[in-house]
């Protein structure tokens, strides 16, 4: 009598992605009570609280390491709809010289001061990224590509959203002490806070003309994701053929969810959507975002994250620094400020 080997099925990902929704639900909630944090902040925090006072069983493994890549990649697709290349152009192009000066010395100091604080090289480069274009949204851009611990994304998630908060509140008095006009203020917001939430924040409690500014410089500087992604799937590539990896391709790792995020970028654009559907598609990327960074505190181990020590914040307060003091500096040489 022939007998049938009996084939594992695959383990189930419905019940890790059903609690990273039920938390996310939650962030999301808390998020619109307090605005300034955001649900995002308070995703990848509820997250990293439960991993550590109730920590998932393995049968959630599969669902909260697909929430943190698949769900992650769905979530910035769903962002390049909000996102009108035409509508940013010519603020794009009025803001540029700032904005790739700011981007040049987030990188800089990234490389400088880590190199100086001997921070490893994934944390390194994911704050430096975080910090230079849209904080979690970069991170989660660039997160597919050099593949990071889970640990080191929530890290730096958490180091750059703990400096959104600082700015939204510092700034604001700020820009008044230094005398900046409201567009002097926008573009100073917009190029040196990652995070769109804090941007808004920020601009608009500096006056409606500051925070609409504002607004579309961190929407020029958000297209950023695409060419430093592109980047940084080249050095990747770049390292694993000089390594000998004969196997490798750049197929294998070229960031595709980019290129759908320029194609729903150029779908907005066109018009194609019509104009009621886009709160609904921003709002599905905004809770798509959230259960990819709650996914992403679910994974985090905290303490671990304490063993890596005072040198990653440190490394975040240096280049969040450096960051906001150049587009000072460039908007005075330019005669902005």
């Amino acid at each position: 009598m022939s007998s049938i080997a009996a084939t594992p099925s695959a383990p189930s990902r419905l019940p890790g992605v059903l609690l990273a929704f039920a938390i996310a639900a939650v962030a999301y909630g808390l998020g619109r009570l307090m605005p300034l944090v955001g649900g995002a902040v308070w995703g990848i925090v509820l997250g990293i609280v439960v991993r550590q006072f109730a920590p998932p069983g393995a049968r959630f493994l599969p669902g909260i390491r697909f929430a943190s890549k698949q769900v992650l990649q769905w979530s910035i697709v769903a962002l390049g709809f909000g996102l009108s290349i035409t509508q940013v152009a010519h603020t794009g192009l009025e803001s540029l010289s700032v904005t790739l000066a700011t981007v040049a010395a987030a990188g800089l100091a990234a490389w400088g001061l880590g190199k100086l604080l001997r921070v490893d090289d994934a944390l390194k480069l994911l704050i430096g990224v975080g910090t230079a274009i849209c904080g979690g949204s970069a991170i989660a851009a660039i997160v597919p590509i050099v593949k990071p611990d889970e640990h080191d994304t929530a890290f730096a998630i958490s180091t750059i959203f703990l400096f959104n908060l600082v700015a939204v509140l510092l700034f604001p008095p700020l820009g008044h002490w230094l005398g900046l006009s409201d567009l002097g203020f926008g573009l100073w917001a917009g190029t040196a806070i990652n995070d769109t939430s804090s941007v808004v924040a920020a601009g608009y409690t500096y006056s409606h003309a500051a925070g609409d500014y504002a607004t579309i410089v961190k929407l020029t500087r958000a297209t950023l994701i695409i060419p430093i992604s592109l980047a940084i799937a080249f050095v990747v590539a770049w390292r694993h053929k000089r390594g000998g990896a004969s196997d490798f391709s750049l197929a294998k790792i070229f960031p595709w969810f980019i290129l759908w995020f320029l194609v729903a970028s150029v779908i907005r654009t066109t018009g194609i959507v019509p104009a009621p559907a886009l709160p609904a598609i921003h709002f599905i990327a905004e809770c798509l975002i959230i259960v990819a960074l709650t996914a992403i505190g679910l994974s985090a181990d905290l303490r671990r994250m304490a063993s890596t020590g005072h040198r990653p914040i440190l490394l975040g307060l240096g280049v969040w620094a450096a960051v906001a003091l150049t587009s000072l500096l460039v908007q005075h040489l330019i005669g902005r400020w």
